[in-house]
């Protein structure tokens, strides 16, 4: 048995008696990017594409990279991560300590990293990871996380009536949601993203410090099966997330907080019948220089 083999199985926990989180700061690296980057790396070692001492590429703010860097790691590849240069120091310090050489672009540039990361795969013979548009993202999703919260949520005896995530790459909101929608109807599938930043809104991409989500485009996302967005301020999220630690001892990144103040702002707003699901996205240690 190998480390990755222990992804998934992450525990619902209870925040307030209508939202429940998925603990996915407990996957090996401490996010849920571990999900759809193996699924990516094995679909990719499946199929003839990947051996050995190979090299693998992708633009990254964060988490998907280090998952990455350690699968890499773990299977013996070589990884080249193309990341905007405003990202955390401590997200940095981890993917060179997963062995990962990383490149840095202009601050919130993904597109840019996106292109460089293209250029690079095509130019060099890379395998190119491609999170933002590998339906493989939305798979991972649809056999792990979604098949998890429904055999949770059956054991409580409850009922959902919000799945509520911020968006990066788009995987968790159409993989989970739209497969929880077919065993909760009525559920609502509500996407967050930054204040900063309210490109699902019909805004102009901007820079925000909600690393992890809102990178500038909605890439996977169907907005046709999004019942609503929530816009959260990044000082908003980035308090919440504080008081997760200080409150409940649970130490986890801003995105986190963004969730459950998302959560907590559709639950006073809706009074819903069932529960509300949403995400504990990573842990906190990568962002203690800018909590």
């Amino acid at each position: 048995m190998k480390l990755s083999d222990y992804i998934g199985n992450t525990p619902l926990i209870k925040i307030t008696d209508k939202i429940y989180a998925k603990a996915e700061l407990l996957n090996p690296t401490g996010s849920i990017k571990d999900r759809p980057a193996s699924y990516i790396i094995n679909d990719a070692e499946m199929n003839g594409l990947l051996k050995k001492g190979d090299t693998i590429i992708e633009a990254t703010s964060g988490n998907m990279g280090i998952s990455f860097a350690w699968l890499a790691s773990e299977r013996g590849y070589n990884c080249k991560i193309v990341m905007p240069s405003n990202m955390s120091e401590e997200r940095k310090q981890m993917l060179r300590l997963f062995g990962a050489e990383l490149i840095e672009v202009d601050a919130g540039d993904f597109d840019g990293a996106i292109r460089l990361r293209n250029e690079l795969s095509e130019n060099n013979g890379w395998f190119n990871c491609n999170q933002f548009d590998s339906q493989l993202n939305i798979q991972s999703h649809i056999e792990t996380t979604a098949k998890e919260i429904i055999n949770q949520v059956r054991v409580m005896d409850e009922s959902v009536s919000g799945f509520i995530t911020g968006t990066g790459t788009g995987g968790t909101l159409m993989g989970a949601g739209l497969t929880l929608k077919k065993d909760f109807p009525t559920m609502e599938v509500i996407a967050v993203e930054p204040d900063e930043s309210p490109v699902m809104s019909g805004g102009q991409p901007g820079i925000h410090g909600i690393q992890g989500i809102g990178d500038g485009s909605k890439f996977l996302v169907d907005l046709k099966f999004v019942d609503n967005i929530i816009r959260i301020k990044t000082e908003d999220a980035k308090e919440r997330a504080r008081q997760l630690s200080k409150e409940m001892g649970i130490f986890v990144g801003i995105s986190a907080g963004a969730n459950i103040l998302a959560a907590e702002r559709y639950v006073e707003e809706t009074k819903p019948e069932g529960i509300v699901v949403t995400f504990l996205c990573d842990r906190g240690e990568r962002y203690l220089s800018i909590l």
